[in-house]
């Protein structure tokens, strides 16, 4: 019986507002551009090819960063029994599993849509949970696929891109932004400062979308199992497992910190404004009231 995700509408109005800022944010940027009399054609080109390889080819890169190796279900039966069991309830194409050998229990989907897809979890991860515990982990990477997360971000991400691109280039780009004159050096700086704004706004902008996100797929991995408490424990038993992971292992997996259900942190835990996941506290509020919920329905 396939099961129906439903929707949070206060979450929905949230990531909707998040969506029309980036938005807005975007087309000041646009104007700046324009009224600077800025070539950026070819900027904008370069960016979004960059960007076009990143979604097309992210599942191989992400996979072959993180050491993930594809497994048959001869190899790993049930794993891809519970993939099977939960890709049907939630209407969606099974995707290919892979595994990688690390003690650092977590796990991650990637791809550019439902038909090319990819979840991957760790050794440490299979290890530390039970069976309910890592169906419901499967359960929020799954979500993530159905609600084409990857392609939302990479989406939103564009012209933060072409911002910090901007930044990192200004000099090499500088006889694009208007000449070597006075008017075309100020044309420049108006063009540089403009850039810093939007990546600075959006880089907060994108990272509280993808702590939506996360909630959104906890909501899909509760209603898909119908057990919100069981990926609560997962989450408690995976990070409680993090800060016996030795650093190194944690430096080298934080580049990767927006795949993963819990983000690698090294040291300190970041703000939360600053992170692409919730708290765990805010994390286990939403699933007790996502129990809550549950439970009148029935």
């Amino acid at each position: 019986m396939r099961r129906q995700l439903g929707s949070d509408a206060g979450l929905t109005a949230r990531m909707f507002l998040t969506m029309f800022l980036l938005a807005a944010v975007y087309l000041f940027f646009l104007a700046v551009l324009w009224q600077a009399g800025v070539s950026y054609t070819g900027i904008i080109l370069f960016v979004g090819i960059m960007l076009a390889v990143q979604y097309y080819f992210s599942d191989r890169m992400v996979l072959w960063s993180m050491g993930a190796r594809e497994v048959s279900p001869a190899e790993a039966p049930e794993l891809h029994a519970l993939v099977e069991r939960l890709a049907a309830l939630a209407d969606l194409p099974k995707p290919r599993v892979a595994i990688v050998p690390t003690s650092m229990p977590n796990a991650f989907a990637t791809g550019r849509s439902p038909k090319h897809a990819v979840v991957a979890v760790t050794t440490g991860i299979m290890q530390r949970l039970t069976t309910a515990e890592l169906e419901a982990v499967l359960g929020h990477e799954l979500s993530h696929i159905k609600n084409r997360d990857m392609t939302v971000l990479t989406l939103a991400s564009f012209f933060a891109t072409v911002a910090s691109f901007i930044m990192q280039h200004f000099f090499y780009w500088g006889g694009a932004f208007g000449g070597r004159d006075r008017e075309g050096r100020n044309n420049a700086m108006v063009v540089y400062l403009a850039s810093l704004v939007v990546w600075v706004i959006s880089f907060f902008l994108i990272r509280a979308l993808s702590r939506y996100r996360e909630f959104a797929a906890d909501r899909g991995a509760a209603i898909l199992t119908g057990s919100p408490g069981q990926l609560a424990s997962a989450l408690v038993k995976i990070s409680g497992s993090m800060a016996r992971i030795p650093d190194r292992d944690l430096r080298q997996a934080e580049a990767f910190n927006a795949f993963f259900i819990i983000p690698a942190l090294s040291g300190n835990s970041l703000m939360e404004l600053l992170s692409t996941h919730p708290s765990l506290e805010r994390r286990l509020a939403y699933l007790r009231k996502l129990e809550r919920e549950m439970e009148d329905w029935r």
